[in-house]
């Protein structure tokens, strides 16, 4: 079927992210050291992040609570209170940092934007999720934005039937394929992978490189000629 309405991800598919995460857990491991070894660090601030998914949700304030739950589990509840300070320092850096847009996102965006639905569908904390999109200036390409709890193919379903035509009718872009490719393809979408160098290890996924409806391609600037290639 024609394809009418595009869906983007937002997070390390349209602007940089994940790397803010990683730096941060660097300097966590740091602040840590003289208690535990970093890769023990890591394990454990993993571990408390995938436990507090259903409560705090995705993003930097479960990133920071979980950062500090570790950080009394790891001491013995010994933790320096100048350590938990500088964790919620270490959080408020992150919601304040620029958004920096990835290669051609801009420019694509502004190609595809007169010919199709445009929808932006992400995930994470919606306070966090609406100061980048406006910090972006790529809010006025889309015609719908859509920042849910997750993503599941009952979210693309329901997203791209009241934001487009149809999911049949939709194709997902994004760096995730837990969240982004997997989810779209069971709705009945295109999934259209684009990796990113860095990839929070509970996003990991298999590749559904069978499915039909699947592609992966180098960077968003990719996408127009992708459509013309289906179409």
């Amino acid at each position: 079927m024609k394809v009418t309405t595009l869906g983007f991800d937002a997070d390390d598919t349209l602007w940089e992210n994940e790397r803010f995460f990683k730096l941060t857990e660097e300097r966590f491991t740091e602040l840590l050291i003289d208690f535990a070894e970093p890769y023990h660090l890591r394990e454990k601030l993993l571990a408390a992040e995938r436990r507090n998914l259903k409560v705090y949700g995705f993003g930097i304030k479960g990133f920071t609570l979980s950062m500090v739950e570790t950080a009394i589990e790891v001491t013995d509840e010994r933790v320096p209170a100048r350590v938990i300070e500088q964790i919620l320092s270490a959080g408020r850096e992150m919601h304040a940092h620029p958004v920096e847009t990835l290669p051609f996102v801009r420019e694509t965006l502004e190609q595809l934007a007169p010919d199709y639905r445009m929808v932006l569908i992400t995930k994470g904390d919606l306070f966090d999720q609406e100061r980048k999109l406006a910090a972006s200036g790529l809010g006025e390409l889309f015609d719908a934005i859509e920042i849910v709890s997750d993503k599941t193919a009952e979210t693309y379903s329901r997203i791209f039937s009241e934001a487009g035509e149809s999911p049949e009718n939709a194709m997902m872009v994004g760096n995730s394929l837990k969240s982004d490719i997997v989810p779209a393809i069971a709705a009945g979408s295109w999934g259209v992978h684009i990796p990113h160098d860095l990839t929070w290890a509970l996003e990991h996924a298999d590749e559904p490189a069978k499915a039909k409806q699947y592609r992966r391609l180098n960077n968003v600037g990719e996408v127009p000629a992708l459509l013309r290639q289906i179409m």
